[in-house]
């Protein structure tokens, strides 16, 4: 099942009240001491926050900013070429420092008088209720550590350049951000598990990867291609399917590789109407209606 931060490296608290993130050994990362402290700070620094309270300050360093400068250019140049305008519009707005990486509290507050979001840091992993609840009041949870200085074109988890330049431009939008809001809602109204998988999947096939005809082309507006230095160069090659909610709600994909089935929408116009109308209304018995209706088609 997916969950966004579910691919986060596990973070353990220990008894001495060190805090500790768990690298894989084919993590970038894994064998430098110096980025693993700098993980450990930084994760330790969302351990007490009080939602409503400034978010504590991650120290970054200066090699730190310069991947954030490095990454930040290189996708401005791709995103004129492959996201959509609404999305393009809203970085206009929203307009990110691009030589540094900026503060998940000054996000917040660039964010706010646009469209009411603020961001809240995560140390890893956030239960899945939690994530997509929290949408629905205007909050989005966000990591604040950066990938490994080796790799700066490729992270193997959502790290602040996902959740800011992927993210936070669309935040930017009124339209986008209400359908962050109404992922929200229905994440909250929901009460079982697999009615929950089924809104999030959704979410994976839109708001992450999701892909619509713009200025008479496939343009991308999930946070997951557009925060992806290779990924967006890629995905016009792929599966490129019709908006569909069942298929969206049930398709199977594999989080550690380039998306190969994506879903269209014909506009924004379309995708607020399908995908927004349903998280809009859906409850635990309309999803198992579309479920048991595709099954028995």
């Amino acid at each position: 099942m997916f969950e966004e931060a579910q691919y986060f490296a596990p973070v353990a608290t220990r008894d001495d009240g060190t805090v500790e993130v768990e690298l894989a050994a084919s993590h970038p990362g894994f064998a430098d001491p110096v980025y693993r402290l700098r993980r450990n700070a930084i994760a330790a620094l969302a351990g007490g926050h009080v939602p409503g309270t400034p978010i504590p300050v991650a120290e970054y360093t200066g090699q730190e900013h310069e991947v954030w400068a490095l990454v930040s250019r290189e996708l401005a140049i791709k995103h004129r070429k492959y996201a959509t305008t609404e999305y393009l519009d809203a970085a206009e707005r929203l307009r990110l420092p691009g030589e540094r990486i900026p503060q998940l509290q000054e996000v917040s507050e660039l964010l706010e008088p646009l469209t009411g979001f603020r961001y809240l840091p995560a140390a890893g992993l956030v239960p899945l209720r939690d994530f997509y609840g929290v949408l629905a009041d205007g909050f989005f949870h966000s990591t604040q550590y950066i990938r490994h200085h080796s790799t700066p074109l490729y992270t193997p988890e959502p790290d602040v350049i996902h959740e800011v330049i992927g993210h936070a431009n669309a935040l930017a939008s009124d339209r986008y951000s209400r359908l962050y809001r109404l992922a929200g809602g229905a994440a909250r109204r929901v009460e079982s598990e697999r009615a929950l998988e089924f809104i999030s999947k959704i979410f994976w096939f839109t708001l992450e990867f999701g892909v619509m005809t713009d200025q008479d082309e496939l343009r991308a507006y999930g946070a997951g291609i557009l925060s992806s230095y290779g990924e967006i160069e890629e995905f016009r090659n792929m599966d490129i399917r019709p908006l569909d909610l069942v298929a969206m709600g049930t398709t199977r994909y594999d989080i550690t590789k380039y998306q190969d089935v994506l879903f269209r929408a014909e506009s924004l116009e379309h995708l607020e109407d399908v995908v927004g109308e349903f998280w809009a209304t859906c409850d635990d018995e309309s999803i198992a209606r579309l479920i048991a209706d595709e099954r028995q088609g």
